[in-house]
């Protein structure tokens, strides 16, 4: 058998093939090999019943039968299991002890990850000091060390994670998690929320897959996100270039399409020349004399213009004179003293 493994470096391929020797029947090495995807793609028990002219279910019992002789040998003498399990606990260890194989696989294999993915799950899988997790709706396959949590532990650590976030109701970095957490480091509890179908994060805010704040999935949702980072109204060319250098996935619209969906979303809202605000800062759709009505109707009371260029100038970014033209030019308004205003009686 090669050296397939040095300190430095790991030839997953090799190491593989080493173990598949130790099965002495070729079928057993072919479904074993099919099952995982270790040369190819991965197939179904079915697939492999249909081409070795056997049941789906004795697909399944002689898998099954394989995988414990393979655990048992690798309690043993399996070849390099001693070595490849050290290997993969180092960098599990640099990952926060459990990591989504895709994570482990661009660290073990940056070159070949996909091909290394099939190879480092059929490894966990038979390793007696690594857990594999199985992908699921919930879930994506990881591997971990097994000292820390079998499979049902760390998808215990996972809910009670995920009920935390949905609990608190909006989004938390991995120092909050941790603080709320009973977990012995931060990298810990981020390893752990990877591996969540159920969870999202942007900026190390970690939040449900559904809000938008987390995992925004259109133009409308990273337009919400910008505006919610920056925290006051913007320009939507400004909103335009702060997606294009965002960490956004498909950050490449064009300006247009997102003043287009400013204008149709309703958590919008238009306060100046192509400057836009979120609705939930407290402003209100409308012309500037719709907002001057609203602070009439609510003084019940005449204010003077300068109290109510004040007031309009919180809820639109416009000039002044243009405040001042609409008090003087639209009939609702009526002057009862000087510079003085309130809303017309209706007719």
């Amino acid at each position: 058998m090669g050296d397939a493994i040095d300190s430095a470096t790991i030839d997953l391929q090799s190491v593989v093939k080493d173990i598949l020797t130790t099965v002495e029947r070729e079928r057993e090495r072919e479904i074993i090999a099919r099952r995982f995807g270790l040369y190819d793609r991965r197939e179904t028990l079915e697939q492999i019943g249909e081409l070795l002219g056997i049941t789906r279910e004795r697909v399944r019992q002689l898998e099954k039968a394989i995988l414990i002789r393979l655990r048992l040998a690798a309690e043993e003498d399996l070849p390099h299991i001693n070595n490849i399990e050290k290997h993969f606990i180092r960098h599990l260890h640099d990952l926060g002890r459990v990591a989504k194989i895709q994570d482990l696989a661009q660290r073990l294999a940056p070159e070949s990850k996909d091909a290394a993915r099939a190879h480092i799950a059929f490894i966990a899988e038979i390793a007696p000091r690594l857990v594999l997790i199985e992908e699921n709706d919930h879930y994506f396959t990881a591997v971990g060390i097994k000292e820390y949590g079998d499979e049902d532990k760390i998808k215990q650590h996972v809910s009670t994670i995920v009920a935390t976030i949905k609990k608190h109701g909006e989004p938390l970095t991995i120092e909050q998690l941790h603080a709320k957490l009973d977990h012995d480091h931060p990298e810990h509890v981020r390893a752990l929320a990877s591996l969540s179908k159920d969870l999202a994060a942007l900026k190390d805010k970690w939040g449900l897959t559904r809000w938008p704040t987390v995992n925004p999935k259109n133009i409308r949702d990273k337009i919400y996100v910008i505006l919610q980072e920056n925290g006051k109204p913007l320009h939507f060319s400004e909103i335009s270039s702060a997606i294009k250098i965002s960490e956004f996935r498909r950050k490449d619209v064009t300006t247009q399409a997102i003043h287009n969906e400013l204008i149709k979303d309703g958590r919008f809202v238009l306060i100046g020349r192509g400057i836009y605000a979120l609705k939930e800062w407290g402003y209100n759709k409308g012309t500037v004399s719709d907002i001057i009505t609203e602070i009439l109707k609510k003084e019940k009371a005449a204010l003077h213009r300068d109290e109510i260029v004040k007031r309009v100038l919180k809820h639109r970014q416009v000039k002044e004179t243009t405040i001042l033209l609409n008090l003087q030019g639209k009939p609702q308004f009526k002057r009862v003293a000087k510079a003085t205003y309130t809303l017309a009686p209706e007719k």
